[in-house]
């Protein structure tokens, strides 16, 4: 279990531990704002207790195991999460403020991940490449050895799944610095893999902030790969420590991502989607579908329908189990209402809203969701990454207009995370598939159930590198070619 709300603790080599230097930080219920427990608050003396930890697994007992080995425990692993998924998921209600459903469903996904990846562990192959006479010569996939993984707060049951569950089944052992909001549920899941006989050392969670202890994870020497989901700006600075050492860096760096609908989608499949993809964790989701494209046939009608759904959403408690909760923090908050604002300002229109619930404590950290019609490409809310319940949609007349309007933010942060596109012309899904700039592409419908077995990740300014799937898993080793004379 978590050691007590009032003794903040790490979780390092399958023990609880207290920060070197005795100091915490509060946790906040967004739901209510009021303060529930603490965490620990590492600095560079817990990181590098927990790399060392780490660095003694992978050289001991963890890089002693069997591919084999390594997915069976994965697999008892996943069996446990699922079995303590209604306790994960009040933990993380409690925590980040989302309704138990969305909740629950983050639970379930983070042991589909490691039940994934204990299942690809032992088929993690090298190969062997025809060369010239006298020679034989294969490649090898070698862990690179202590994983850090610096992880965002939105989705960190998810996060960490799709990161962490990679990295052990490669055989790498993992420190994890989650995110000073939304972290309580990850050191619950790293005891649950030391109740079903992880070795010590093997996984390692260090709480703290992002400036102290996500930096000096992402400085440290002893790290060998570092994982990081996060904003472009954190993610560059994680870059460059990683840079300074020649460490290798995958970056999830969130999105501004675009769904393209078309006079001839089927709108009834569609309008559900739209609104989900909008009102999942209320926003807060790298792969949020925050800018809606509509062909200008059917933009009113559409846009219409759109406001009878927006008009019917209800934000509230967590607990009450609504459309969707608050956001995670006051500092959150008010970056969506300095949004809200500014968009007001200019001029934008809002062409329908939700409630917030007369239950909702006036002091939690709600938005009600809203959608803002004839929004300007050059425009901020087009442009930035709000990271709330804020949908924008504009007209486009043709393809090409779609693709400028769906590609083209030069004035902002050039995002390429996720695009949807809703259109029945297969010709069309075929060539807006391949023009769109953005690591995955969607058609007629938007994430696939959450796809753990499909690669994440982004281009431009949404990072580089992969996660999810069979190729995180390439990700998480490197490659060595050994070449034999033998006559």
């Amino acid at each position: 279990m978590l050691p007590s709300m009032t003794h903040a603790a790490h979780f390092i080599g399958n023990q609880w531990v207290s920060t070197l230097s005795d100091d915490s930080l509060p946790v906040f219920n967004p739901s209510n704002g009021e303060r529930f427990a603490q965490i620990a608050r590492g600095n560079r003396a817990d990181i590098d207790a927990a790399v060392t930890c780490a660095k003694e697994a992978f050289t001991g007992q963890w890089g002693r195991l069997s591919a084999l080995e390594r997915g069976r425990l994965l697999s008892r692993w996943a069996q446990a999460i699922l079995t303590h998924q209604e306790e994960l998921a009040r933990i993380e209600s409690q925590d980040t403020g989302k309704p138990l459903k969305q909740a629950r469903a983050d639970a379930i996904a983070l042991a589909r991940y490691v039940e994934f990846y204990g299942g690809a562990a032992d088929k993690l192959h090298g190969q062997t490449i025809p060369c010239q006479e006298g020679y034989t010569v294969l490649t090898l996939r070698e862990p690179h050895g202590v994983t850090g993984h610096i992880i965002t707060w939105n989705d960190s049951m998810q996060t960490f799944g799709r990161s962490v569950g990679a990295a052990l089944a490669a055989g790498n052992t993992c420190v994890v610095k989650p995110a000073e909001d939304g972290c309580l549920s990850l050191p619950r899941v790293a005891a649950l893999a030391a109740e079903v006989g992880f070795p010590a050392g093997a996984l390692n969670i260090v709480t703290g902030l992002d400036a102290e202890a996500g930096q000096a994870l992402a400085e440290h020497p002893g790290i060998d790969h570092l994982s990081f989901t996060g904003s472009p700006e954190n993610g560059k600075r994680v870059a460059m420590a990683g840079a300074s050492r020649h460490c290798p860096v995958t970056l999830e760096l969130g999105g501004k991502s675009p769904q393209l609908v078309f006079a001839d989608a089927d709108l009834d499949a569609a309008l559900p989607m739209l609104v989900g993809a909008i009102l999942q964790n209320a926003g807060q989701t790298c792969s949020a579908g925050s800018r809606l494209l509509i062909e200008r046939a059917i933009y009113e009608p559409l846009l219409e329908r759109l406001a009878q759904q927006f008009s019917q959403l209800r934000s509230g408690p967590a607990d009450l189990d609504l459309d969707l909760g608050p956001l995670v923090s006051r500092k959150q908050q008010q970056r969506v209402w300095d949004f809200l604002s500014d968009a007001q300002a200019d001029g934008i229109a809002i062409m329908a809203q939700g409630e917030v619930v007369d239950e909702a404590p006036p002091k939690g950290y709600y938005q009600a969701p809203v959608l803002f019609r004839d929004v300007p490409a050059n425009n901020r809310l087009w442009q930035a990454e709000v990271f709330g319940p804020v949908l924008a949609a504009a007209s486009f007349e043709d393809e090409d207009e779609a693709i400028t309007l769906a590609n083209g933010t030069p004035y902002g942060t050039p995002y390429g995370l996720v695009a949807g596109v809703w259109t029945r012309d297969g010709a069309r899904q075929l060539r807006l598939a391949r023009r769109l700039e953005a690591g995955q592409v969607f058609i007629n419908h938007y994430s696939a159930g959450g796809g753990v077995e499909l690669p994440l990740g982004g281009v431009r300014h949404s990072g580089h590198g992969r996660e999810k799937g069979f190729d995180a898993l390439y990700g998480y080793t490197r490659l060595k070619t050994v070449a034999m004379r033998h006559g």
